[in-house]
C-alpha cells in the first residue's frame, strides 16, 4: 500500500495516515466543512464511488457499496491498477486520470458491456472538439485493457467518430523575438537565465524548471524527461555556461523564484510570456515556443532528424522531421534562386541600336504627342 501512495497523487481535499496499527485511514477535509470518513482502499471503486458522491454533497458512510464488477466505474477502476497505466509518466497518469474521471462521474454507473459504438459518439458529441480527441484515446484505452482483462469483448471506440481539430499549436520564436528578449533582459536577470535554458537545452518547462546543479555532470546536463521517462544527456553549450557557471551550488535549482525557491510549472509560463510582453513581442511566447525554436536552430544548422532528437528527447521522429522538412525549404530556396541569378543575364539579348539612349527616345516620344514645342528658329531632327 506504501507504494501506491506514493506513486499516484491523491485527488484533491484527500488526506490519509496510518493510525498504530497500521491501518491506513482516509477522509475528506475541505475548510469550513465536517471531516468525511471515505473506505479504502485508496483508488478502489469502493473509494472513488464514496469520493464522487462526497464532493457533490451526498450523504457517505463507511457502508458505501462496492462498484459492481462490470460496471465502467469497476473497469476504470481496474485500469488504474494495471501495469500499463503504472508504467506511464506520472504527469502522464494524472492527465488520463482527469479525462477518465470526468467520464466516470456521468457513466460509471453504467454496465462496460452494454456500451455500443453509438454511445461513444453521444459522450463525444457532448463535448468540445479538443475534450472529444482526448476522450477517444483514453476510451480506446480503457476497452483494450477491458477486452485484455476479460472485462469486454469488444471495443466499441474502434468504429467510434473520429473528431479532427485543425490546429497550429505552439507559436515557434522568431529570430527577431530572440533578439529582442534578450535587448530587454540583462545576462543577471532572472528572465534572461530562464530565456537561455530553454534555448539552448530544448526542455519542455516541466524538466526546465526542476534542472540544477544536481544534474551537471562536466560539461554536459544529464536528467530524465518528466513526460516520457527518456534518460536526456544535453552537452552544455558555451554560451548557455556564462550564465550557468556563476550560479549558487545551495540552490535547488537554476530557475528559482526571488524567495529563491523553484519555479513551478505552470507559474513558469506565465513568467516567461509576461517577461515576453515586455521585451515588446506581442504575438504568443510560451517556454514551448522556445523549445521549438530550439529545434528550429538545430535543424538550420544541419542537425539531423536523430541528433535534434538527441538533444530534445522527442520520441517521434515524424514531429522532428517538420523542423527539418522547413529548414530543408529555405536553404533550397537560396540555393534555387543562386542558381536563377546566375545562368541569366539580367540584360536583354539582341537590344536595338540606341535603346539604351533613354534621353533621346523619351524626347522624340513627348514631340511626337505634341508635348514638347520646339523652339522658334530650331528645325526638327527627323521629319514629323
Amino acid at each position: 500500500m506504501g507504494k501506491t501512495l506514493a506513486r499516484h497523487r491523491k485527488p484533491r481535499y484527500v488526506n490519509t495516515y496510518a493510525d498504530r496499527h497500521g491501518t491506513v485511514r482516509i477522509y475528506l477535509r475541505r475548510r469550513g466543512q465536517k471531516q468525511i470518513v471515505l473506505p479504502g482502499p485508496l483508488y478502489s471503486e469502493a473509494f472513488w464511488t464514496a469520493y464522487h458522491k462526497a464532493m457533490a454533497g451526498e450523504d457517505v458512510t463507511l457502508s458505501v457499496r462496492q462498484a459492481s464488477a462490470g460496471s465502467i466505474s469497476a473497469a476504470i477502476g481496474r485500469y488504474y491498477q494495471s501495469v500499463e497505466f503504472r508504467a506511464l509518466a506520472p504527469i502522464t497518469q494524472q492527465t488520463y486520470r482527469n479525462t477518465l474521471e470526468r467520464f466516470r462521474k456521468g457513466y460509471g454507473h453504467l454496465p462496460l458491456a452494454g456500451m455500443g459504438t453509438v454511445d461513444v459518439n453521444r459522450v463525444l458529441d457532448e463535448l468540445k472538439p479538443g475534450a472529444a480527441i482526448h476522450m477517444r484515446k483514453r476510451l480506446r484505452q480503457l476497452f483494450e485493457f477491458a477486452i485484455g482483462a476479460g472485462l469486454a469483448k469488444t471495443n466499441p471506440v474502434k468504429e467510434a467518430k473520429r473528431v479532427r481539430k485543425k490546429t497550429v499549436g505552439y507559436r515557434t520564436w522568431s529570430e527577431q523575438n530572440i533578439a529582442a528578449f534578450r535587448a530587454k533582459w540583462a545576462m543577471d536577470t532572472p528572465q534572461r537565465l530562464a530565456f537561455e535554458i530553454l534555448l539552448y537545452t530544448g526542455l519542455r518547462r516541466s524538466d526546465a524548471v526542476r534542472v540544477g546543479w544536481k544534474h551537471v555532470f562536466g560539461k554536459r546536463i544529464e536528467i530524465s524527461a518528466q513526460k516520457t521517462g527518456v534518460e536526456l544527456s544535453i552537452p552544455i553549450h558555451d554560451e548557455l555556461w556564462r550564465f550557468l557557471k556563476d550560479r549558487p551550488r545551495k540552490d535547488e535549482t537554476f530557475i528559482i523564484t526571488s524567495f529563491g525557491k523553484a519555479r513551478s510549472e505552470k507559474a513558469f509560463t506565465g513568467f516567461i510570456t509576461e517577461a515576453a510582453g515586455d521585451a515588446g513581442i506581442t504575438a504568443q511566447a510560451s517556454p514551448h515556443g522556445l523549445r521549438k525554436a530550439a529545434c528550429r536552430r538545430l535543424a538550420e544548422a544541419g542537425a539531423s532528424a536523430p541528433e535534434i532528437m538527441a538533444i530534445t528527447g522527442h520520441q517521434n521522429i515524424n514531429e522532428v522531421m517538420t523542423y527539418i522538412r522547413e529548414a530543408d525549404q529555405k536553404r533550397l530556396s537560396i540555393a534555387a534562386m543562386a542558381k536563377m541569378a546566375d545562368a541569366f543575364d539580367l540584360k536583354l539579348p539582341n537590344q536595338p541600336e540606341g535603346l539604351g539612349k533613354e534621353e533621346d527616345n523619351l524626347l522624340k516620344s513627348l514631340t511626337a504627342k505634341g508635348v514638347l514645342v520646339r523652339p522658334r528658329g530650331i528645325e526638327p531632327r527627323f521629319a514629323p
